[in-house]
């Protein structure tokens, strides 16, 4: 499955920005500029990298053919960035994105996430950061880091963002290291969506995942970006971390 665009965040603080246009969609845009910290500057600015351009196709050409990237107001044809729907909890910042397809569909899943996502997310980011030293000094490997970590962050963990963790309090803990362990799955079918609770949650976990040739890059693209995917069976005895292995049911 090939993506639309690739979600980056893009530190604005000090920076040059380029806003073109009036009303209140171009208010709207300046809000978010300078609540991300950046410098709202007119067209002749030499120094910006970012433009948000609203009513003005010529603006938006000019600007593209200078090299910067711009985002213009309902033409998606025109954007080389789109804006997402923000759910902002601290350091926490969840987007979501329709690559310009549906403004109305983003408004719509924020709307749902803010009541789904708890308040103290930002806390606990704040906690993460400021133990990031004594995270390091613990795990000073990072596959020994990040599965600590994730076992920590996982549903029903010490740190589970949906329940109240205390970072301290885990890294004071003696049994922090998460066990080998192979997670086997049988898919009902090639289509991601009939993807149980249990295989969806395992795949976003897994450090590697096991499978046939047969497994279609649809249901494998639902695993972190960074797990090994290894096409065969996996070794009697588990390997550190969470293997899963895949298999298509007959």
């Amino acid at each position: 499955m090939t993506l639309h665009s690739l979600p980056l965040f893009a530190r604005l603080a000090g920076r040059p920005v380029i806003l073109v246009g009036e009303g209140h969609i171009a208010d709207a845009k300046r809000r978010l500029i300078e609540r991300a910290g950046g410098l709202v500057v007119s067209e002749e600015n030499a120094e910006a990298r970012f433009a948000f351009v609203v009513g003005d196709e010529a603006a938006a050409i000019r600007l593209r053919a200078r090299g910067l990237l711009v985002n213009m107001a309902d033409r998606p044809d025109l954007c080389d960035f789109t804006m997402p729907a923000i759910v902002e909890r601290g350091d926490v910042v969840v987007a979501v994105g329709t690559g310009g397809a549906s403004a109305g569909l983003s408004a719509q899943l924020r709307q749902r996430l803010e009541t789904w996502l708890p308040a103290g997310l930002g806390a606990l980011a704040a906690g993460l950061k400021g133990a990031r030293e004594a995270i390091h000094a613990r795990w000073p490997d990072f596959d020994d880091r990040r599965r600590a970590i994730g076992a920590a962050l996982a549903e029903g963990g010490p740190l589970d963002p949906f329940a109240a963790g205390d970072v301290d309090a885990w890294l004071a803990s003696t049994d922090t290291a998460p066990q080998p362990r192979l997670v086997s799955v049988t898919l009902a079918s090639a289509d991601p969506d009939d993807l149980t609770l249990r295989a969806a949650r395992a795949l976003g976990l897994a450090d590697r995942i096991y499978h046939s040739p047969e497994v279609p890059a649809a249901i494998l693209d639902r695993a972190r970006g960074d797990a090994e995917r290894i096409v065969g069976t996996p070794p009697a005895d588990p390997l550190p971390g969470l293997s899963v292995a895949l298999e298509i049911a007959e």
